[in-house]
């Protein structure tokens, strides 16, 4: 069987079948699921997510996995600014993607251009594509090197630091852009916002509660600040 008749990309925010990948995250194990696992237990990332979703979906916001062979092995989430995880502010043309991540077991494939691409395809009329990544930061995703494979590029960076995580390590953000059309205006971010860490995906490298104790969770507001 060939590559590609074996992949099958699908949105889940507009199948029924497939609402539990609105709350799983690839990024963890097969039965670490947001949905229906977390919703008897009061979980309150299940909540953040929800409370997410909720304002997200009628703003434009799509999730879409990729199938190889039967197995979930990618995923790509995004939005215009309005509906956007990230802090990530410009022209409602603009699309922010949330995040794009290949399970190591599909390496190979040129699956994460594959989402890239049926991303681009299904937003015509957007004037860019942005997102953010990571440079010299311990986690292995999200990085710098990785958002610019698929042809992103820097326009705007600030070095940080975590408050409780690894002080003694710098690392830098960066805002990536990817222009679609001829002359279209690059986004910004809101670097207040940017200093908080995000609420949408606990899979996240810049999650806020990760690195917190729970007595840290509400009163420290800003997780990351300027080196």
């Amino acid at each position: 069987m060939k590559v590609k008749s074996a992949v099958e990309i699908v949105d889940v925010t507009e199948n029924p079948e497939y609402e539990k990948f609105l709350y799983r995250c690839l990024f963890h194990s097969r039965q670490d699921t947001y949905g229906s696992r977390f919703r008897g237990k009061r979980d309150a990332f299940y909540k953040q997510r929800h409370d997410y979703l909720k304002s997200a979906i009628p703003k434009g916001f799509h999730k879409k996995i990729l199938i190889f062979k039967g197995d979930h092995v990618g995923t790509i989430e995004y939005a215009p600014p309005s509906g956007s995880g990230l802090p990530i502010t410009g022209e409602n043309t603009v699309v922010v993607m949330n995040c794009i991540w290949v399970h190591r077991r599909a390496k190979g494939h040129n699956f994460g251009k594959r989402l890239l691409e049926d991303m681009i395809e299904s937003e015509k009329g957007a004037s860019g594509f942005a997102t953010m990544a990571l440079e010299n930061h311990w986690s292995p995703y999200f990085k710098r090197s990785q958002m610019e494979s698929l042809g992103f590029k820097s326009v705007r960076s600030v070095r940080v630091r975590h408050k409780t995580k690894n002080r003694g390590l710098c690392f830098r953000l960066h805002l990536m852009w990817l222009p679609a059309t001829q002359n279209s205006k690059p986004p910004t971010w809101d670097e207040s916002e940017l200093l908080k860490g995000v609420d949408f995906c606990r899979g996240h490298s810049l999650y806020h509660d990760r690195h917190l104790k729970p007595h840290q969770k509400l009163k420290l507001r800003e997780v990351l600040e300027k080196c």
